[in-house]
């Protein structure tokens, strides 16, 4: 009969270490809450009902997570857009001006088909299309850029970010505008010709597709061989080459993803949500999200959980702004304290551990000898 004791001891030290996995990650949130916290008090803001409050009205009131689930569907799309591009080590910063352009040709598109007779469905996924579209067009400069010339994307995807913005509220001011109002924006597609909404409220089914595209970009960064080729490519080009992996086409193909994403994310704000681009509205929603996917560590499932944290978050500092006085920018100090307090966490831990190793091999050297 077959000794069941290795099987318990791997299935005990399997559930000490993600105890400790847990612990790593949990104890760093808290202590950036803490610190978030002590700022607050220093403000002359009691913690803990500034965080009850901001529970109340982004998680447990009915129209906080409705709006919360809102909020997410954009985020989302922008989290799988950035990870996409950093997995395979680029710099995909011009989301904001490939999210407006999505944005502008989406709410062009979709009141035009429509008054010209073609079915409401096969409007709705044309004005998707071309939001996507829009991104992936925003995007070719700086990757072609890129390939090309070697130029980081880092600057030129920025640059092409404030254009893409600025190009989006001229074509609202003066070719797209809405003859029937004096306010610059773009017609308003009726709510009923939106995207279906979930729960019978005010939540988009945009929040549907959003979540598909993270798992999916998920899955496929993690189990896909293209996923690997940009893992690989992203862990070190040089090496990428060495092996024979065609490191522009595929530079090309995660940079039009990406800003195909990024165009996507707009799309579904503007056909699911606003049913018009006002100007000079641009939510930034981009660079927002940059921390969250960065502290996930490119994770889908971390992203989803991350992002609908910030939402919480976000909704509910909205309302904590105007009641309690505290700045709705505070909300982006806490999710930079969460991410830099667990980074500088693990570099400590990091240290410890090789340090500790070293003593070990030093110990074990000297009995030796």
């Amino acid at each position: 009969m077959r000794d069941p004791s290795p099987r318990r001891n791997g299935t005990a030290a399997g559930l000490r270490r993600l105890c400790l996995e847990t612990g790593f990650t949990l104890l760093p949130i808290g202590l950036a809450l803490l610190m978030a916290g002590l700022l607050l008090w220093l403000m002359g803001v009691d913690p803990l009902s500034y965080y009850g409050f901001i529970l109340r009205k982004g998680l447990l009131a009915p129209s906080g997570w409705q709006a919360s689930l809102t909020r997410m569907g954009p985020l989302l799309l922008i989290a799988a857009s950035l990870m996409v591009a950093f997995s395979a080590g680029l710099w995909n910063l011009g989301g904001d001006g490939q999210f407006m352009l999505g944005a502008v040709f989406a709410s062009a598109i979709a009141p035009a088909l429509l008054s010209h007779g073609v079915p409401l469905g096969i409007t709705l996924f044309l004005a998707l299309l071309a939001g996507a579209l829009a991104g992936v067009l925003w995007g070719l400069l700086p990757v072609a850029l890129k390939i090309w010339r070697n130029i980081n994307e880092i600057i030129t995807s920025l640059m092409m970010s404030f254009l893409g913005v600025s190009l989006a509220n001229v074509l609202v001011k003066l070719l797209l505008a809405d003859p029937a109002t004096t306010v610059p924006q773009t017609r308003n597609l009726p709510w009923e010709q939106r995207l279906p909404m979930l729960f019978g409220g005010p939540v988009s089914s945009g929040l549907l597709l959003s979540l598909l595209a993270v798992l999916l970009t998920h899955a496929v960064i993690n189990h896909t061989a293209f996923g690997l080729r940009i893992r690989v490519m992203g862990a070190n080009p040089r090496a990428a080459i060495h092996a024979g992996l065609p490191v522009g086409a595929l530079t090309l193909a995660v940079f039009a993803l990406s800003a195909g994403l990024a165009g996507l994310a707009e799309a579904v704000e503007i056909i699911g949500i606003q049913g018009n681009v006002r100007a000079d509205w641009n939510p930034a929603y981009s660079l927002v999200v940059v921390p969250l996917v960065f502290l996930a560590q490119f994770n889908g499932f971390g992203s989803i959980a991350l992002v609908f944290v910030f939402s919480v978050l976000s909704i509910g500092s909205e309302s904590a702004a105007r009641r309690m006085g505290v700045p709705n920018h505070f909300t982006l100090l806490t999710v930079a304290l969460l991410l830099i307090v667990p980074g500088l966490t693990r570099l400590a831990v990091a240290r410890l551990r090789q340090a500790l190793r070293h003593r070990a091999l030093r110990n074990t050297t000297q009995g030796g000898a």
